[in-house]
């Protein structure tokens, strides 16, 4: 199956999460080995689209893509396993036992 955001086809996760925002991933989580430069230079760009009235709802639709993939995943994210529901035990009475 394949997944298109507007007329862009995503090849993957990281395509499709690129494609929702608008921008790369590495800008808001950074790369690897950045310097502190590289770094300052990295927000400085990030503060700069968030300012811009066309990225106003970024961190409302950031916050939504992360939930709806957690909703989606949770299983596999935190490993969850369904327990099974104890067994009612039953009492045995004894009226009239002898002793």
């Amino acid at each position: 199956m394949r997944t298109y955001v507007g007329h862009q086809q995503a090849v993957s996760a990281e395509d499709f999460v690129e494609l929702a925002l608008g921008t790369p991933v590495e800008l808001w989580l950074g790369v690897e080995g950045e310097t502190d430069e590289e770094r300052a230079a990295r927000l400085d760009a990030a503060r700069d689209i968030l300012a811009d009235p066309e990225y106003s709802n970024l961190p409302d639709d950031v916050a939504r893509i992360a939930a709806e993939v957690i909703e989606a995943h949770a299983p596999e994210l935190f490993n969850v396993v369904p327990l099974a529901s104890p067994a009612r035990r039953r009492r045995s009475s004894r009226k009239g036992a002898a002793a």
